[in-house]
């Protein structure tokens, strides 16, 4: 692979002893480079009490994005462009922090979404050595967002499965605004094997694994409507990239569940399943104002199933950490299914064009056959003591 690069002046001045270089990745953003870039450079220069760098990544643009790239590294101090001739974010990103000798790297969306304001909150636990890694998380109940509704749901869909299966403490994977200590994420690189848009997660994901500590950064977030991210594509991408990593999980020592008592544990898997139905229900009700019942009352099944099983394997089984997670999760699929076909018989043997209230009812009713189902099958075979040694 090919790599150009164009440098301007350095930036800042000799009290700012500590380098941050940011990088942000581009494609085809003719449109909005420019003006992103001199906002960038100008809160930094006026805001920013550290010195810094911000690098230009091109990746296999085809419009005159290169040439305006040129153009602001020329132009600006402390700004400079790199080329690569293949795309991918995860590409670009790589390619500039393997080379960086600053004191931690960061990268931002070009369309700065993210108020800039969060950015010296994003770096300082970094540069004080408090923190390995820094994420922006728009999950946050003290973030600020605003975006469309497909964009929320399919985010927090994509954050739930992970921190269900994957077992991860940080909230948002997705968020376009991060650092890393450079140290930590050259050491992190070599292991990270996506080259598009699950590479800040496999990062995140590889860091978890080693006990690096991340600090999330709650922030004031504006969707970009003229985005050019290929919301489908990237999704199957990411999970697709999920997949790969559960799949590794599976050669490591599977966890045992804590042997407890049926008495202690069916309090703890009532008070799970009654939160799981409040919002099965909840999801139902909203998804049916879009959605055919079937298919409205599957969707909200999968995405509490998941967490039902995630809190059972915690609270009910007393099974801690992520080994042996994705086998727990693979067997409460079988109770997902299992609940699937009693709901959705329940809502096939209702009249043509019965009131919601009727939908709603017999969506209760199965469920509750359901729930009963799901943990007969959860403490005799999921997590039957004994299983995952055998």
């Amino acid at each position: 692979m090919s790599v150009t690069m164009v440098s301007g002046p350095e930036a800042g001045s000799a009290r700012r002893t500590r380098l941050v270089e940011v990088v942000v990745p581009v494609h085809n953003e003719e449109r909005v480079l420019a003006a992103s870039v001199r906002r960038l450079h100008g809160y930094l220069a006026r805001e920013f009490p550290y010195g810094f760098r911000v690098t230009i990544a091109d990746n296999a643009s085809t419009d005159a994005t290169w040439r305006i790239a040129g153009r602001l590294a020329g132009e600006l101090p402390g700004v400079r462009a790199v080329h690569l001739d293949r795309k991918g974010r995860g590409r670009a990103l790589r390619r500039v922090w393997e080379a960086s000798e600053a004191d931690v790297v960061a990268y931002m969306d070009v369309d700065l979404s993210t108020d800039l304001d969060a950015f010296l909150p994003l770096v300082a636990p970094l540069l004080s050595g408090h923190s390995d890694l820094a994420i922006g998380t728009r999950l946050s109940p003290w973030a600020n967002v605003v975006r469309g509704p497909k964009r929320e749901i399919i985010s927090r869909v994509y954050n739930l499965l992970l921190r269900s299966l994957m077992g991860v403490r940080f909230s948002d994977a997705q968020c376009g605004f991060k650092a890393v200590r450079t140290e930590v994420a050259q050491a992190l690189l070599p292991a990270v094997r996506d080259e598009e848009w699950f590479f800040d997660t496999e990062l995140l994901l590889l860091a978890e694994q080693h006990g690096l500590r991340i600090h999330e950064v709650p922030v004031d977030w504006v969707d970009d409507p003229d985005s050019r991210v290929d919301i489908v594509r990237t999704a199957v991408g990411d999970l697709r990239g999920m997949w790969r990593v559960a799949r590794a999980s599976l050669r490591r020592p599977p966890a045992r569940p804590v042997t407890t008592s049926i008495r202690r544990q069916i309090p703890a898997f009532a008070v799970i399943g009654l939160i799981s139905t409040a919002a099965h229900l909840a999801l139902f009700w909203t998804l049916r104002a879009v959605l055919p019942a079937v298919i409205a009352n599957a969707v909200a099944l999968l995405v509490t199933a998941v967490a039902n099983t995630a809190a059972n394997r915690r609270f009910t089984f007393g099974v801690r950490g992520r080994a042996g997670a994705l086998r727990h999760h693979l067997g409460g699929l079988v109770a997902f299914v299992a609940g699937l076909a009693l709901t959705s018989a329940g809502l096939t043997a209702l009249p043509a064009g019965a009131p919601r209230a009727a939908e709603m009812a017999a969506v209760i009713v199965a469920n509750g056959l359901a729930t009963l189902l799901r943990f007969l099958l959860l403490r005799s075979w999921v997590f039957a003591p004994g299983k995952d040694s055998r």
